[in-house]
């Protein structure tokens, strides 16, 4: 977690260069980027993101991130210029290699694509080497390339893409060629954090685990931890796929959640300092922390009634805190 803690143009001589082409009243699809922009793209958020994670400066790099890891990025940074004013004594340069491009073609705004990249943060071993997957999404042609999602999967976790014309395939929010379509995975995962019925969710760490984890939590002596989900899917949130080579998809979405503990009388709820550093209000009784949780997904075609999508990677972080 420390590792975060992180137009339109108006002449036919700007829409080319902006890759936005208008064919008989429509826009063609066109790819999202060059591969040199895309890198581009990436080598300017890790040079943000180190500015900002050595001097613990969020307005460093917030420029360069949003959705679901810009939120997460940013308040991490504003707890730990609080907690390490200083800066960060022990920043190390985080570097970002072996990037494979996945650029899926679309009309209009906004467009988007995937790094698939190695990053110095963890030990290359074989089968138990990780990939960073860092979603890019640009609203415009005069805005900049702003990171909204990352997860980290193994190697074996990521999947073979499908290609046309050699560009990755998008699927829309609200296809039916999946077991759950892209735009109600967030309203299907806030449920069965929910209720925990049976359902499209393979059972796993991040699932029938996560919901254990959360039992165990709330059983704690003298403490009562409450959890409320909440789904969170406009904007910079929504989700996004790439369709994979078995006829499912890759899908990337966020979702958020508050966690409420209350003390027995006489008690007070233990906050961290992280935590503490982003708080309003007093701790009495209660402290109610804000986490965004943000999933990368494996879905099967549809036809799949039962475990059809397995969350292979989560990542959250702590944005918000109020003490009563």
């Amino acid at each position: 977690m420390r590792l975060l803690a992180a137009t339109a143009a108006v002449t036919a001589l700007a829409l080319t260069a902006s890759g936005c082409v208008t064919v008989h009243g429509e826009l063609a699809l066109v790819p999202p980027a060059t591969e040199a922009e895309a890198a581009q793209a990436l080598a300017d958020f890790t040079d943000a993101f180190n500015r900002a994670d050595k001097a613990h400066d969020p307005a460093l790099d917030a420029d360069r991130v949003t959705g679901p890891l810009g939120e997460i990025n940013q308040a991490g940074l504003r707890a730990r210029a609080v907690t390490s004013p200083g800066g960060n004594a022990k920043h190390r340069p985080l570097e970002l290699t072996d990037a494979r491009f996945l650029l899926p073609r679309k009309a209009g705004w906004p467009r988007w694509f995937v790094a698939d990249t190695d990053s110095n943060r963890d030990v290359d071993q074989g089968d138990k080497d990780r990939r960073w997957l860092l979603v890019f999404v640009r609203n415009g042609p005069q805005e900049q390339w702003k990171a909204t999602y990352l997860n980290v999967l193994g190697v074996t976790e990521v999947p073979e893409f499908a290609k046309e014309e050699g560009y990755a395939v998008p699927v829309a929010a609200d296809t039916d060629a999946l077991a759950v379509a892209p735009g109600k995975l967030g309203t299907e995962y806030v449920a069965y954090l929910k209720d925990g019925k049976p359902g499209p969710f393979a059972a796993g760490p991040h699932t029938s685990g996560w919901r254990e984890q959360r039992e165990q939590s709330a059983r704690r002596p003298g403490l009562a931890t409450q959890y409320v989900d909440r789904i969170t899917d406009r904007g910079a949130f929504a989700p996004l796929g790439l369709r994979t080579r078995d006829g499912g998809a890759l899908v990337f979405f966020a979702t958020r959640y508050f966690e409420r503990q209350t003390a027995a009388p006489g008690y007070r709820p233990k906050v961290p300092k992280d935590v503490k550093a982003l708080m309003t209000g007093e701790v009495k009784s209660t402290v109610t922390r804000e986490w965004v949780s943000s999933q990368a997904v494996l879905v099967k075609p549809a036809g799949t009634a039962r475990d059809g999508v397995t969350v292979t990677g989560r990542l959250q972080g702590v944005v918000g805190a109020v003490g009563s």
